[in-house]
């Protein structure tokens, strides 16, 4: 019944998959806290760029932002991301525009928790001496990632599902393997359903886990 998949190594297109999600996830909450944080900066001109970045990137298409990653930073200015390697160029150049699209994203629900904190949690710590940077990081922020673990599971998830548009630049992951399949076999409704089921495997344990979790963590108001 699955004839089909013989020499295709499906398994390793969902491997890639995984990767990209993994490393770009960790980059974009990294960066979107960074974000979340100069939005919410006493000085402007972070306030100014936080908000730049945000509207202009969220705005963008994401093939967009791909494309030009690979067409703009390699071929016309010659970013190499450390290897001359084509393959690891177009990984490591598609986890960038990941990581920049997604961490607007991320920004949007880190700076949404962080508005649910109460002000007055914020002026006490101030009261006691504490700096900005220090109530951000030890008073909201921790608060903050608790109430918004839905949110965020929500953006890891469309994160999952947005690798596909790697297979623009050539990326090997499970998107462009369909892709090679459907060219090669005449199963394309079969090929489709495998890949849709292998989709779901990877996103819909990690939604219903942090679900759990976010209600596991919910702060008490």
């Amino acid at each position: 019944m699955f004839d089909f998949l013989d020499g295709y190594d499906v398994l390793g297109a969902f491997w890639m998959t995984v990767k990209l999600t993994a490393l770009s996830a960790l980059g974009s909450l990294i960066w979107g806290t960074l974000l979340a944080a100069m939005r919410v900066s006493p000085v402007p001109l972070m306030r100014g760029f936080g908000t730049a970045y945000v509207n202009i990137v969220r705005n963008i298409p994401l093939t967009v932002i791909i494309v030009f990653n690979s067409l703009g930073l390699a071929d016309i200015f010659g970013v190499t991301m450390g290897s001359k390697d084509f393959d690891i160029q177009g990984f490591r150049l598609a986890v960038l525009g990941f990581v920049a699209y997604t961490a607007a994203f991320v920004c949007e629900a880190i700076r949404s928790g962080i508005n649910t904190v109460p002000v007055g949690q914020a002026e006490a710590a101030r009261a006691i001496g504490l700096n900005f940077s220090q109530v951000l990081r030890l008073i909201v922020l921790p608060q903050a990632f608790r109430a918004v673990i839905g949110p965020l599971a929500n953006v890891l998830i469309a994160l999952t599902k947005n690798t596909t548009v790697a297979a623009a630049i050539g990326v090997a992951e499970a998107a462009a393997l369909m892709k090679t399949m459907i060219e090669n076999e005449a199963q394309t409704l079969a090929i489709g359903a495998v890949f849709a089921f292998g989709f779901v495997v990877l996103t819909l344990p990690t939604g219903l886990f942090l679900g759990w979790l976010s209600k596991r963590l919910a702060v008490k108001r």
